[in-house]
Order: structure tokens, then sequence, then C-alpha cells
């Protein structure tokens, strides 16, 4: 394959096998939109597990692609950290945003447990008769046998609708939190599609909304319902955080409540779709939704991965990673790692050991809110099967353009209502 060739190669569209190793760039946006990563990221985790790209979007860049090697990364937070950011993309000089999970401790450590509390289980038992009311309502009010996009009003309305609970932040505006999201990871130095000046000025009117809500709070006694910004207004690590600190963290919050629920909520209905006879046990034996709700979120892998950077020398698959290095935890292959997971390709409800998977982390990073994640979906799934004989995908999804996020914008579906 000539020079010239392999410099327009469309990774999208070229077999996985045949692109020359050293051309393989697992970052490209547009193979999570159109769904081609995984047979590069099986060819990796065959002929290079601990691969190097020289040339991306985001510049040079490890990827680490098997189950163990991205545990051994994960951990090491003393080796690989994450002061440069969770993503590849270089956080640009003139608008930094940092927050508790790009962070390496002691800080990292104070302003997590700042905000823990909100899903303490005390406060996740407040917290389900609420979501199984909100989740009814909006399941209730969909239209019967007619096309829809479950996305928007089912898997966007039900997590926005939490998110608002967590934040107690005015409801009749809610979708703005939806947009603040997607506008945080959608900037085109991602490779997504916002322009980088609507980005900043969608999320400087994010940090002027919550900084009026700040002020309102930060005067009166600390709330006894839950309530992330009062958390973090009285709570002395917190307290005194910067305005870019403070968004930094808000964003951190509101994606982490926003897209991982979200796109697990609208793969589950594609996931059983795609494997009608996982859908017929389900149906039969609705006892095995919290089992099938960890193979959904292993199977969606909502954040495809999380980026690290070396801060020595060190060795990983035989592999010499060096001071400095940027490295990519590929979850979403890691997954699928056939060494570790029993038929890793397939959506199994009952699997024996669902949650073994890396879709929340591990070591100090691992994601604070994984059962509130859990119960969300748990809860939407009881309510599904006590109302819809089916929930039928009749159309293919369209996936968002983004490396990080691995999300969903629409998902064209009828419902059916039992007999």
């Amino acid at each position: 394959m000539s020079e010239a060739v392999i410099e327009k190669l469309d990774l999208t569209t070229a077999d996985p096998w045949s692109v020359p190793l050293d051309k393989i760039n697992v970052s490209d946006p547009a193979l999570f939109e159109t769904d081609t990563h995984w047979g590069y990221f099986e060819r990796l985790r065959k002929e290079d597990p601990v691969h190097y790209c020289e040339e991306s979007l985001f510049g040079p860049y490890w990827s680490i692609t098997k189950f163990n090697d991205i545990m051994q990364v994960d951990k090491a937070h003393h080796i690989f950290s994450s002061e440069d950011g969770i993503t590849l993309p270089d956080r640009p000089l003139d608008f930094r945003t940092p927050n508790f999970i790009s962070m390496d401790p002691p800080k990292h450590d104070v302003q997590r447990k700042a905000v823990t509390n909100a899903v303490a289980p005390l406060n996740l038992a407040k917290l389900e008769p609420i979501i199984r009311e909100r989740a009814g309502k909006i399941l209730d009010n969909l239209p019967i046998g007619e096309e829809f996009n479950w996305v928007d009003l089912v898997s966007v309305e039900l997590t926005t609708q939490m998110l608002a609970t967590l934040f107690d932040f005015p409801f009749e505006e809610r979708r703005k939190l939806t947009y603040w999201s997607d506008m945080a990871t959608s900037g085109e130095l991602a490779g997504g599609p916002t322009p980088e000046p609507v980005r900043r000025a969608a999320l400087l009117e994010c940090l002027e909304v919550f900084t009026g809500l700040w002020n309102e709070r930060v005067n009166n006694d600390p709330s006894e319902d839950i309530d992330l910004i009062s958390m973090m207004a009285h709570n002395p690590d917190t307290q005194n955080m910067e305005p870019m600190e403070y968004l930094g963290n808000l964003i951190l919050l509101i994606v982490g409540g926003n897209d991982t629920t979200r796109n697990s909520l609208s793969g589950g209905v594609y996931f059983l779709n795609e494997f009608p006879d996982e859908y017929d046990k389900l149906r039969a034996n609705p006892g095995l939704i919290p089992k099938m709700v960890p193979e959904i979120i292993r199977f969606q892998t909502p954040l495809a991965y999380m980026r690290r950077t070396a801060m020595e020398d060190t060795v990983v698959g035989g592999k010499t990673i060096k001071e400095g290095d940027k490295v990519a935890m590929w979850y979403v292959s890691g997954n699928r790692d056939e060494e570790v997971i029993d038929r890793p390709n397939e959506f199994i409800i009952d699997r024996a050991n669902p949650r073994h998977h890396l879709s929340f982390g591990f070591g100090i990073h691992r994601c604070m809110g994984n059962r509130l994640a859990e119960m969300q979906l748990r809860i939407v799934w009881e309510e599904i099967l006590s109302r819809f004989e089916t929930v039928e995908v009749v159309g293919e999804p369209v996936r968002v353009l983004s490396s990080f996020v691995k999300g969903y914008s629409e998902l064209p579906v009828i419902v059916h209502a039992k007999q």
C-alpha cells in the first residue's frame, strides 16, 4: 500500500485487518459515529495491545486495549496522572475547567468526598420512589403504536429530571442541563461538531446560572435534601473554588449523571432488539433485571475511554511508556476482551458475574454514581416490563460524533402495549 493511499485512508470503510498497524487511530470520532471501531480494537488486542499512535487529531498517544492492562493503569494513579485531563485533547490554556476527576490526591480525594454523600445508600433509598414515579409518568405518556425517538422522550427526559433533582435545579428549565452536557462533550477540539466559541459561550452561561444558585444557597443553612450545590457551598474543601474550577466540577457531575445513564437506557432497548432471545428470556423472567443492568452497561460502555499522563517511564504490556506520554485506557475494548469475559460480543442478560466490567473504571477514580445509574436502569426496566409487551426498534440508531462519549442522538422505536 503506497504512502499516498495510506494518507487518504478512511478507517471507517477500510478493512481493520489490512490497515498497517502504525496507521490505526482508534481515537477517530468517525469510527464511533459509524460503529466501525470494533474490528480495530479486536486487532489491537490480538496483535498490539499496548499500541502507539503517532498521528491523530489529539497528537501522539498510547492505547491500552486489554482488560488487565487497563486495570493496571487505572489503579496506578501515582504513575498515571489525571492532572492534564481525562480526555485526549489538550485543554486550551485560556479555558481550563479543572475538576476532581482530573486531579490527583490529595485534592481529588477531598473534593470528591464533598459530593459523595449525594449517592450514599440512605439518599439512594430516598431517590428510588421519585425515580419510579417519574419513570412511570414518562412511559405512560408515550404514543402507543406510533414511531418516536426513544432517546429524546425517554432517555434524555428521565436523566435530565434526575439531574434537576440532584442539583435542586429549576425543574421547568431542566433541558438546559442536557444542552450544557452536550456542549461540554461535543466540541470541535475533541473532533465533535460544536465550534469552540459556541461551546465556551454555553459553558459560561452554565457557570452564570449555577453561580446564581450558589449565591442563593451559600448563606442558607445546609440543605437536608439532596443538593449538590449546597454540599459544595458548605464544605470547606470546595467552598472557595475558583469560578472555572466550580464550572469544571459542575460539568463533571452533569456529564457523569447524564451521558452514562442516558446512553445505557437507549443501548438496552437496542441490544434486546439485536438479541431477541434475550428479550424473550427477560419477558419470561423479569427477575433477571438486576443482572441485565450491569450487562447493558458493559455492552454499551457509555464512556469509551479515560486518558492519563505518564509521570515517569514505565512498562505496560512489555512496552515502555515515556514520562509525559498520553495514555488512553479503552474501556470499550477491555469490555470485549475474550481472555477475561466469556463470549464478550454477545449480550447475555443472565451472566454469572455481570459486574465484572470496566465501564465505571477502577481505583480512586471509579465512578461515584455507579449505584445510582444501576438503580435508574433497574427501575425503568421494571416499569417498562409492567406496561409494554415490546419496545420495538424500527430503524438504525444515530450515534454521536465522539470517541469519548459513546452515545446515541436518535433511536426510532414503536412501543406495543401488553394485551
